[in-house]
Protein backbone atom coordinates (compact mmCIF):
# COMPACT_ATOMS: atom_id res chain seq x y z
CA UNK A 1 0.00 0.00 0.00
CA UNK A 2 1.37 3.05 -1.15
CA UNK A 3 -0.19 5.04 2.27
CA UNK A 4 2.48 4.01 5.11
CA UNK A 5 1.13 2.36 8.29
CA UNK A 6 3.37 1.43 10.92
CA UNK A 7 3.18 1.38 14.87
CA UNK A 8 4.44 4.48 16.60
CA UNK A 9 7.97 4.32 17.49
CA UNK A 10 9.15 2.54 14.05
CA UNK A 11 11.88 4.65 12.38
CA UNK A 12 11.02 3.34 9.33
CA UNK A 13 8.59 5.53 6.82
CA UNK A 14 8.86 8.57 9.37
CA UNK A 15 5.95 11.37 8.09
CA UNK A 16 7.24 15.22 7.64
CA UNK A 17 6.79 17.56 10.24
CA UNK A 18 4.25 20.46 9.77
CA UNK A 19 4.28 23.71 11.67
CA UNK A 20 0.80 24.03 13.63
CA UNK A 21 -0.42 27.36 15.60
CA UNK A 22 0.13 26.18 19.66
CA UNK A 23 -3.36 27.29 20.16
CA UNK A 24 -4.55 24.46 17.85
CA UNK A 25 -2.80 21.98 19.57
CA UNK A 26 -3.83 22.80 22.93
CA UNK A 27 -7.59 22.56 21.77
CA UNK A 28 -7.30 19.15 19.58
CA UNK A 29 -4.46 17.80 21.86
CA UNK A 30 -3.60 15.52 18.37
CA UNK A 31 -1.98 11.95 19.43
CA UNK A 32 0.57 12.50 16.72
CA UNK A 33 3.81 11.27 15.19
CA UNK A 34 6.13 14.09 13.47
CA UNK A 35 2.99 15.02 11.03
CA UNK A 36 1.30 11.54 10.78
CA UNK A 37 -2.41 10.58 11.60
CA UNK A 38 -2.84 8.21 14.58
CA UNK A 39 -5.68 6.19 13.66
CA UNK A 40 -6.38 4.39 16.77
CA UNK A 41 -4.75 1.51 18.44
CA UNK A 42 -3.84 -2.33 17.43
CA UNK A 43 -4.87 -5.49 19.35
CA UNK A 44 -2.15 -4.86 21.57
CA UNK A 45 -3.04 -1.30 22.15
CA UNK A 46 -0.28 0.03 20.32
CA UNK A 47 -0.78 3.46 18.44
CA UNK A 48 -1.37 2.67 14.09
CA UNK A 49 -0.24 5.96 12.65
CA UNK A 50 -0.50 6.59 8.75
CA UNK A 51 1.41 9.37 6.65
CA UNK A 52 -1.75 10.81 4.96
CA UNK A 53 -0.34 13.86 4.37
CA UNK A 54 2.22 13.47 2.08
CA UNK A 55 4.31 14.10 -1.08
CA UNK A 56 2.46 11.76 -3.07
CA UNK A 57 -1.19 12.68 -4.59
CA UNK A 58 -3.57 10.54 -2.16
CA UNK A 59 -6.99 9.07 -2.16
CA UNK A 60 -8.77 7.46 1.26
CA UNK A 61 -12.24 6.24 0.95
CA UNK A 62 -13.90 6.03 4.49
CA UNK A 63 -17.41 3.87 4.87
CA UNK A 64 -18.94 4.73 8.16
CA UNK A 65 -19.93 7.43 10.34
CA UNK A 66 -19.53 11.35 10.40
CA UNK A 67 -17.76 10.94 13.85
CA UNK A 68 -14.73 8.93 12.10
CA UNK A 69 -14.48 11.23 9.38
CA UNK A 70 -13.92 14.43 11.60
CA UNK A 71 -11.96 13.15 13.61
CA UNK A 72 -9.66 12.40 10.94
CA UNK A 73 -10.01 15.93 9.58
CA UNK A 74 -9.09 17.15 13.53
CA UNK A 75 -5.81 15.29 13.75
CA UNK A 76 -5.04 16.64 10.07
CA UNK A 77 -5.92 20.43 11.42
CA UNK A 78 -3.60 19.46 14.31
CA UNK A 79 -0.80 18.63 12.55
CA UNK A 80 -0.43 21.76 10.26
CA UNK A 81 -2.91 20.85 7.51
CA UNK A 82 -5.44 23.09 5.45
CA UNK A 83 -8.97 21.64 5.39
CA UNK A 84 -11.58 21.87 2.97
CA UNK A 85 -14.66 20.04 3.81
CA UNK A 86 -17.07 19.96 0.51
CA UNK A 87 -20.70 18.84 1.58
CA UNK A 88 -24.28 19.14 1.58
CA UNK A 89 -24.73 19.30 5.45
CA UNK A 90 -22.55 21.77 6.64
CA UNK A 91 -23.80 21.96 9.96
CA UNK A 92 -22.63 18.78 10.64
CA UNK A 93 -19.36 19.51 10.25
CA UNK A 94 -19.33 23.18 12.08
CA UNK A 95 -17.09 21.72 15.06
CA UNK A 96 -13.98 21.68 12.80
CA UNK A 97 -14.12 26.08 12.74
CA UNK A 98 -15.19 26.20 16.24
CA UNK A 99 -12.35 23.69 17.49
CA UNK A 100 -9.90 25.98 14.78
CA UNK A 101 -10.96 28.77 16.41
CA UNK A 102 -10.67 32.83 15.01
CA UNK A 103 -7.34 35.05 14.40
CA UNK A 104 -6.64 37.70 16.30
CA UNK A 105 -9.23 40.33 14.03
CA UNK A 106 -12.43 38.05 15.43
CA UNK A 107 -12.36 36.11 11.99
CA UNK A 108 -12.67 32.62 11.67
CA UNK A 109 -9.84 30.72 11.00
CA UNK A 110 -8.50 30.06 7.16
CA UNK A 111 -7.32 26.92 7.70
CA UNK A 112 -11.15 25.33 7.59
CA UNK A 113 -13.14 25.60 4.81
CA UNK A 114 -17.21 24.34 4.88
CA UNK A 115 -17.90 24.55 1.24
CA UNK A 116 -21.04 23.29 -0.59
CA UNK A 117 -20.70 20.33 -3.35
CA UNK A 118 -19.96 22.30 -5.94
CA UNK A 119 -16.33 23.53 -7.56
CA UNK A 120 -14.26 25.63 -5.63
CA UNK A 121 -10.57 26.97 -6.07
CA UNK A 122 -8.45 25.18 -3.51
CA UNK A 123 -5.64 26.33 -1.50
CA UNK A 124 -2.32 25.79 -3.15
CA UNK A 125 -0.89 22.65 -0.97
CA UNK A 126 3.01 22.20 -0.08
CA UNK A 127 5.08 20.33 1.72
CA UNK A 128 4.69 23.41 4.45
CA UNK A 129 1.08 23.74 4.56
CA UNK A 130 -0.51 20.01 3.13
CA UNK A 131 -4.30 20.01 2.06
CA UNK A 132 -7.02 17.84 3.28
CA UNK A 133 -10.03 17.99 1.09
CA UNK A 134 -13.00 15.73 2.31
CA UNK A 135 -15.88 15.21 0.00
CA UNK A 136 -18.92 14.23 1.69
CA UNK A 137 -21.57 13.96 -1.11
CA UNK A 138 -23.30 10.57 0.17
CA UNK A 139 -22.63 7.02 -1.42
CA UNK A 140 -21.63 7.74 -4.92
CA UNK A 141 -19.76 11.24 -4.70
CA UNK A 142 -18.67 13.63 -7.51
CA UNK A 143 -15.33 13.15 -8.07
CA UNK A 144 -14.81 17.13 -7.57
CA UNK A 145 -11.80 17.69 -6.11
CA UNK A 146 -9.51 14.64 -7.18
CA UNK A 147 -5.85 14.91 -5.78
CA UNK A 148 -3.90 15.98 -8.40
CA UNK A 149 -0.89 17.90 -7.19
CA UNK A 150 1.79 16.74 -4.56
CA UNK A 151 0.48 17.22 -0.73
CA UNK A 152 -3.41 17.06 -1.33
CA UNK A 153 -4.99 14.29 0.09
CA UNK A 154 -8.97 13.82 -0.73
CA UNK A 155 -10.86 11.92 1.05
CA UNK A 156 -14.55 10.46 0.26
CA UNK A 157 -17.16 9.65 3.48
CA UNK A 158 -19.17 6.91 2.15
CA UNK A 159 -22.13 6.61 4.44
CA UNK A 160 -22.53 2.69 3.35
CA UNK A 161 -21.27 1.10 0.24
CA UNK A 162 -23.00 1.71 -3.39
CA UNK A 163 -22.32 -0.59 -6.60
CA UNK A 164 -21.68 2.79 -7.92
CA UNK A 165 -19.14 3.60 -5.64
CA UNK A 166 -16.58 0.95 -7.36
CA UNK A 167 -14.21 2.97 -9.09
CA UNK A 168 -13.63 5.27 -6.53
CA UNK A 169 -13.05 2.57 -4.13
CA UNK A 170 -10.66 1.01 -6.26
CA UNK A 171 -8.78 3.49 -6.78
CA UNK A 172 -7.87 4.38 -3.22
CA UNK A 173 -4.62 4.05 -1.80
CA UNK A 174 -6.38 3.76 1.47
CA UNK A 175 -9.84 2.26 2.66
CA UNK A 176 -11.14 3.00 6.36
CA UNK A 177 -14.35 0.48 7.26
CA UNK A 178 -16.14 0.40 10.19
CA UNK A 179 -18.84 -2.40 10.82
CA UNK A 180 -21.09 -3.46 7.68
CA UNK A 181 -24.45 -4.87 7.49
CA UNK A 182 -23.89 -8.63 6.14
CA UNK A 183 -25.43 -7.12 2.54
CA UNK A 184 -22.33 -4.23 2.36
CA UNK A 185 -20.18 -6.84 3.55
CA UNK A 186 -20.88 -8.71 0.60
CA UNK A 187 -20.20 -5.98 -1.82
CA UNK A 188 -17.21 -5.69 0.05
CA UNK A 189 -15.67 -8.57 -0.16
CA UNK A 190 -16.96 -8.60 -4.13
CA UNK A 191 -15.20 -5.01 -4.27
CA UNK A 192 -11.94 -6.04 -2.91
CA UNK A 193 -12.24 -9.44 -3.49
CA UNK A 194 -11.89 -10.71 0.51
CA UNK A 195 -12.15 -13.71 1.65
CA UNK A 196 -14.78 -15.16 3.76
CA UNK A 197 -13.55 -14.57 7.20
CA UNK A 198 -12.42 -11.33 5.98
CA UNK A 199 -16.28 -10.35 4.86
CA UNK A 200 -17.58 -12.03 8.04
CA UNK A 201 -15.04 -9.76 9.87
CA UNK A 202 -16.96 -6.63 8.90
CA UNK A 203 -19.92 -7.39 10.20
CA UNK A 204 -18.75 -8.27 13.78
CA UNK A 205 -16.79 -5.29 14.08
CA UNK A 206 -17.69 -2.61 17.37
CA UNK A 207 -18.42 0.51 17.43
CA UNK A 208 -14.86 2.07 17.89
CA UNK A 209 -13.59 -0.59 15.40
CA UNK A 210 -11.95 0.26 12.04
CA UNK A 211 -10.54 -2.00 9.73
CA UNK A 212 -7.73 -0.66 7.60
CA UNK A 213 -7.67 -1.73 4.19
CA UNK A 214 -4.73 -1.40 1.06
CA UNK A 215 -2.55 -3.38 -0.99
CA UNK A 216 -1.31 -5.85 0.85
CA UNK A 217 -3.08 -4.26 4.18
CA UNK A 218 -5.43 -5.86 6.19
CA UNK A 219 -5.49 -3.89 9.81
CA UNK A 220 -7.91 -3.96 12.07
CA UNK A 221 -8.29 -1.56 15.04
CA UNK A 222 -9.66 0.36 17.95
CA UNK A 223 -10.19 4.35 17.48
CA UNK A 224 -9.12 6.21 20.62
CA UNK A 225 -10.41 9.57 21.10
CA UNK A 226 -8.38 12.08 23.46
CA UNK A 227 -10.52 14.36 26.33
CA UNK A 228 -10.14 16.91 24.32
CA UNK A 229 -11.62 15.45 21.55
CA UNK A 230 -14.35 13.73 23.32
CA UNK A 231 -15.25 17.51 23.95
CA UNK A 232 -15.92 18.05 20.34
CA UNK A 233 -17.04 15.20 19.04
CA UNK A 234 -18.71 13.06 22.36
CA UNK A 235 -18.27 9.41 22.53
CA UNK A 236 -16.72 6.91 20.21
CA UNK A 237 -19.33 5.70 18.19
CA UNK A 238 -20.42 3.96 14.44
CA UNK A 239 -22.86 6.25 13.05
CA UNK A 240 -23.43 10.11 12.71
Amino acid sequence: MSTRMRDAGQSAGVAPEFTVDPAMLDAISPSGDRGGIVLGSGLKGEPLTISALRSTPTRIVLVGGLYLARQVALRAMAVGAWVVVATGRPAAWQVLPQAAGNQPNGRPSPLVQIRRLSPVDLPRPSEDAPLLVVTDGGPTPQDLFPPRSPWQTTIYVLPYLHPQAGATANAADLVLMQRLPPGQAELAARIWRLPPQMMKQLTTLKDDQVVALGRNLWRPLRLVTTAKEQQILGPVRRGD
